[in-house]
């Protein structure tokens, strides 16, 4: 599983003409599956989301109740080292992908954090407004 975790003043998903996930002072996290990720790797991950201290003051959503906003992200395993067009064969099929996804969301929220999401297999917007900026990568 990997996570592009950013801080932001604000971020949205809109799909169509309707905003679906909205957040202000909180994360941005664009995350991707692969083939052998687990439930167990989902829990880990939302800990690591949650506990993860790039805040001011070194501090976490964890400690400060910040909002997430999780969005999932199926081209962060793409790989163009060969050639120019990337190829998608790392990240897991949608139909293993989605019940991770939510598996994150779930374990953020069961956390104490509040989460707002995209909406997979959508056409998303992706709008946001980094803070620092600071964004960190998290490969498990």
């Amino acid at each position: 599983m990997r996570a592009v975790v950013q801080t932001v003043s604000r971020a949205s998903v809109t799909v169509g003409d309707e905003v679906v996930g909205e957040i202000d002072n909180g994360l941005l996290v664009l995350l991707g599956v692969t083939h052998a990720d687990t439930p167990q790797v989902a829990a880990t991950m939302a800990r690591k989301i949650h506990e993860l201290r790039i805040l001011d003051d070194e501090k976490s959503a964890a400690d400060t109740g910040a909002p997430i906003l999780v969005v999932s992200q199926f081209t962060l395993y793409g790989d163009a080292r060969k050639g120019r067009r990337p190829t998608w064969t790392a990240a897991a099929p949608a139909e293993v992908a989605e019940p991770l996804v939510t598996a994150v969301v779930e374990a953020l929220r069961e956390r104490g954090a509040p989460v707002e999401t995209g909406r997979f297999r959508a056409h998303m917007l992706v709008e946001s407004v980094n803070v620092g900026p600071r964004t960190v990568l998290l490969d498990l």
